[in-house]
């Protein structure tokens, strides 16, 4: 048996984020000392050195990682979508491979087809994160490269992000939270990120105003003096040469709401110890990381509010 504090050492986990897995989505049920203290079992630590496998090295949620995690011990022979041996990570390839296949060649209905069967399969988080964003990750690269057309991208990039605000609407809205405006400044046109930070939040109860890539910013500022609910703003940025704009840019936003906190993620953003605009926080890691984030500090957002 071991304590809180031996397992945080063992596994690097910090003790915040073991009792959030325990609490939130009964990820282990460690048994309790007669004054109420955690002690965990063996079975417990493989369990947790699994869950932190699958939410860093996989980039699952924690909460499809728990599911994995029960259907694994109540059917051990069955394979799941983020199984060790292999096997899933080729499933995974091939219906990249195919869905790719079907959206460059404008074969949309095919490629919905294989969409809802890899929905039905794997569940909208993983098919998300293992499948969708990777296609359009390597539609992105083929228009750079110049072995996909504008309109092959344009198609491709359409037809993947409608499936992605489809489930905006599936998830409730909790009103003490405040509401997020997400978008990427003029200049930026890489809102893979964005979108699956959005979805994230939704799925928390978070109101978000999807506004997407290229966003002008005298539109923002309407928006910001009009809805008084806004109370964060979401900017994704891959280009680090629109980082000065960037902070510019919430510089005049903080003029027009001084108590505004703002978010930052992408590319342009991942290098530690790169200097961020005052009332702005980074987020950073793999999407296993963001529920963390979200516990500990968007909460305590809304609890200032």
């Amino acid at each position: 048996m071991y304590s809180i504090k031996q397992v945080v050492e063992m596994l690097d986990i910090p003790s915040v984020t073991l009792r959030a897995w325990e609490n939130r989505y009964q990820a282990v049920t460690p048994e309790r000392t007669e004054s109420g203290y955690r002690l965990y079992t063996q079975d417990n630590i493989e369990d947790l050195r699994w869950l932190k496998e699958q939410t860093e090295k996989q980039g699952i949620s924690i909460s499809h990682a728990v599911r994995l995690l029960k259907a694994r011990k109540e059917n051990p022979a069955a394979e799941g979508p983020a199984g060790n041996d292999g096997t899933s990570g080729e499933a995974f390839a091939k219906m990249r491979q195919q869905i790719y296949t079907a959206l460059l060649e404008f074969q949309g209905e095919r490629a919905n087809a294989l969409i809802d069967f890899g929905f039905s399969m794997y569940g909208y988080e993983a098919m998300f994160h293992q499948v969708l964003v990777p296609v359009l990750v390597r539609v992105g690269d083929a228009w750079e490269e110049g072995t996909a057309t504008v309109a092959q991208e344009h198609y491709m990039t359409h037809m993947v992000s409608n499936r992605f605000y489809q489930f905006f609407h599936l998830f409730p809205v909790y009103a003490h939270l405040p509401k997020v405006l997400a978008f990427c400044p003029e200049g930026e046109h890489h809102q893979v990120g964005l979108l699956l930070f959005s979805l994230f939040l939704r799925k928390n109860g978070v109101e978000v105003v999807y506004l997407g890539a290229n966003t002008p910013e005298a539109g923002i500022i309407a928006m910001l003096e009009t809805q008084s609910r806004i109370g964060a703003v979401c900017l994704s940025v891959t280009d680090k040469d629109l980082r000065p704009y960037c902070e510019e840019l919430i510089t005049r936003l903080k003029a027009v709401r001084a108590e505004m906190r703002f978010i930052l993620g992408g590319k342009a953003y991942e290098e530690a110890g790169e200097p961020v605009p005052e009332a702005a926080e980074v987020i950073w890691g793999p999407p296993g990381r963001w529920q963390e984030w979200f516990d500990f500090s968007f909460t305590g957002l809304s609890n200032q509010r």
